[in-house]
């Protein structure tokens, strides 16, 4: 049997699976949406003295203006009309809040990556530090981050710092846990076989450090980045939440819940996943670039 190769390799290891997932997904999108859209079209119809057959039932669930649930197709729609149907600086474009969103998240995810990565080798290279940070690290993961967040924007604001920086503060808080803890684990992968071979050439701290250490570690911090940018998008959103924002995703999902405009809830949430997605390849083909330029088998 021959191996799979190419474009016939990826459609089977990529593209196959990701397709039956999604149209898994999609298919009990729709049966939900007629299960809990129905009781409203029966409703109506009783009011009206009328019956509603099953098909004009299904249908009408699919075509309400404030459905409990929209189906996949409404939001389509909603994300095609709030995308390439208005200009990126209108502020009922969903390209325009985007944009505002993904700008605090990767603030906040090079900011927390880079407080981890500091962490993570204060830790590793001190017994202290290692004992008294890594329990307040984890432990600080415990709070809500719905509790903490306005307390972040009413600090700042308090102190007249708004806008960009406590979204990002709240994305940083969320995304340097996740490198910590991965880059504490990766810094101390090597063997140690090797870092006793090290010692036996008398070698320094920093060049244990930059010639074992840290490319050992690698691997670990992508990983580590990919759950980090992911979680920073949901900093940046919750980061809006609190403050009543005018501009991204999180204003529209505040203003869709405010107006019950069910639609515009859920393609704020869809963009969000797809921003989300996108974040986490950009993070893996970065990974796959720096790992074949090290000779790194993936």
């Amino acid at each position: 049997m021959k191996e799979r190769t190419g474009l016939n390799s990826f459609f089977h290891d990529r593209i196959l699976p990701v397709g039956a997932v999604v149209a898994v997904i999609v298919v009990a999108w729709y049966a939900f949406a007629v299960l809990l859209n129905a009781p409203f079209e029966r409703d109506q119809a009783a009011r009206a003295g009328t019956d509603i057959s099953t098909s004009q039932l299904v249908s009408n669930t699919m075509a309400q203006d404030r459905p409990v649930l929209p189906a996949p197709h409404q939001v389509a729609n909603e994300i095609w009309k709030t995308t390439a149907l208005k200009k990126v600086t209108s502020k009922r474009s969903l390209v325009y809040h985007g944009w505002i969103t993904i700008s605090s998240t990767l603030l906040g995810f090079v900011m927390g990556t880079g407080l981890g990565i500091l962490l993570a080798v204060l830790i590793v290279h001190s017994n202290v530090l290692d004992k008294s940070l890594m329990p307040w690290i984890i432990t600080s993961q415990t709070i809500p981050i719905l509790a903490i967040a306005p307390m972040i924007i009413v600090v700042l604001n308090a102190v007249g710092i708004s806008g960009l920086l406590p979204k990002a503060l709240i994305s940083a808080y969320l995304s340097f846990f996740p490198v910590a803890v991965g880059m504490v684990k990766g810094l101390r992968s090597p063997d140690v076989m090797h870092l006793d071979l090290m010692r036996t050439y008398n070698s320094s701290r920093s060049q244990v450090f930059w010639k074992l250490r840290w490319p050992s570690s690698v691997p670990f911090l992508f990983t580590s980045m990919k759950v980090a940018v992911a979680i920073s998008l949901v900093g940046a959103i919750v980061g809006e939440l609190p403050t009543g924002a005018v501009a991204g995703l999180g204003a529209r999902l505040l203003t869709g819940s405010y107006y019950g405009q069910t639609i515009q809830i859920w393609s704020a949430l869809v963009a969000a996943a797809f921003l989300a997605a996108m974040l986490v390849m950009l993070v893996d083909l970065s990974s796959r670039m720096v790992m074949n330029r090290m000779g790194m088998a993936r």
